[in-house]
């Protein structure tokens, strides 16, 4: 790593997790200079999922995957169990230290500077020009250097947001805990190495969901909930147990806010964009990030790269506007999903149950793997339309698990056959 600054650059990048590294990383090789802060002190709690169309798209090596997810398995408040197979594909897991400390590898192999810093804050002179200054982390000096064009990717309590986009510090999150473990070395009977396993009961959390994500020879267990006053790590301590994994030996432990919805403007109009977590670009309903968080960073990386080039500040509008029409529909639907579904356990129970439909199986694990709704069987989709319907309005069946349900609660469902 260099430890000398340049007095200048095209572009400083704050943040080195997915999205800055991907956005240097591209802006690097396009021949601008870039300089790279990352503060390189903790991990973001993440299930590390990644889609297949995430290793094309962005050029990463399958070695850098833990695992390889073949299944996913729903377990709904009355401990029903249903299990979605991905047909003729898979899920990648990996782990965010060392996939993150490769993109960032890979971003100083093109040319960027990285330097291990926390950002302070943006200067002007009388002309409006900008000067990042930041703490070196090695020797603790504080550093100033003049920058055209500035990415905060950042997170999602991001500092470039707060000082330089209005209603940054406005952003909704939920509060995500995780524990790494040791993967257990026998035969575990609610564990699957090739399997993710996601816990939609309201004893797990109120609001979101609890997860165990295989990751090779660990495995991240954790919670997320944005209801105050909720203890992340005791539910997390439960679901361990319930998922007999409470015995293995704990590697670490990390929380953090997730974004809960884009941010409705992510620069400022003349020289500072936003990017991932900070530009708050994760997907309700499912929690996922970073292909997200590295499309985000794509996009500012090609904001900033045409404002260089003609000097019209308008082209940084472009990052948000181009994101949302690749990934906005998919998102207000996962919203919409997120606030009817999780709002009781009698929902979360249809919810789960419409998951065992071979329709919604086959379509979700195709929107998830390619990142596209797939248009090329509009009549399946139709039929979901109408299911998903029916659920939302309780018209569904009344499946076995919800007479289950019925009978350990009281609680009568009032459903009829469409």
């Amino acid at each position: 790593m260099n430890n000398s600054l340049p007095e200048s650059v095209d572009v400083v990048v704050v943040g080195g997790g997915p999205s800055g590294s991907t956005a240097a990383w591209d802006l690097a090789r396009s021949g601008y200079s870039v300089l790279l802060l990352e503060r390189g002190t903790r991990i973001k709690p993440c299930g590390g999922a990644v889609p297949p169309i995430l290793l094309k798209e962005f050029a990463v090596p399958e070695s850098l995957l833990v695992a390889r997810i073949n299944s996913a398995r729903m377990c709904a408040p009355s401990d029903r169990e249903v299990d979605m197979p991905i047909d003729g594909g898979f899920v990648g897991m990996v782990d965010r230290d060392t996939f993150d400390a490769w993109l960032r590898q890979r971003a100083a192999a093109s040319g960027a500077q990285c330097v291990k810093a926390v950002f302070r804050e943006i200067r002007r002179d009388s002309y409006g020009n900008a000067t990042v200054a930041f703490t070196r982390s090695e020797d603790g000096a504080t550093c100033e250097v003049r920058s055209r064009m500035i990415i905060g990717a950042d997170g999602a309590r991001s500092e470039v947001g707060r000082q330089c986009i209005p209603g940054a510090e406005k952003m909704r999150y939920v509060a995500a805990y995780h524990e790494i473990i040791a993967a257990p070395s026998q035969d575990v009977a609610n564990y699957a190495a090739t399997r993710c396993d996601v816990y939609y009961q309201g004893r797990v959390s109120p609001d979101f969901y609890g997860w165990v994500f295989p990751h090779g020879d660990r495995v991240s267990v954790g919670v997320g909930s944005a209801v105050k006053g909720f203890s992340l790590r005791q539910a997390t301590s439960a679901l361990r147990e319930q998922s007999g994994l409470n015995g293995t030996a704990t590697v670490r432990c990390e929380g953090a806010p997730i974004p809960l919805k884009p941010l409705p403007r992510w620069d400022n109009g003349r020289d500072v964009v936003l990017a991932g977590d900070a530009a708050g670009v994760v997907a309700p309903a499912s929690g996922e990030g970073i292909y997200y968080a590295m499309a985000g960073g794509r996009f500012a990386a090609a904001a900033v790269a045409e404002a260089l080039a003609t000097g019209r500040a308008s082209a940084l509008a472009k990052a948000r506007r181009q994101f949302m029409r690749a990934h906005g529909r998919v998102f207000w639907i996962l919203r919409i999903m997120q606030a009817f579904w999780y709002s009781s356990d009698k929902r979360r129970e249809r919810f789960v149950e419409l998951c065992a439909d071979p329709d919604v199986q086959r379509l979700t694990w195709q929107a998830y793997m390619y990142k596209k709704l797939v248009r090329a069987d509009p009549l399946a989709h139709l039929l979901i339309f109408l299911k998903d319907t029916a659920h939302l309005l309780g018209l569904g069946r009344v499946s076995e698990s919800a007479k289950t349900q019925e009978r350990a609660t009281g609680e009568v469902i009032h459903v009829r056959r469409y």
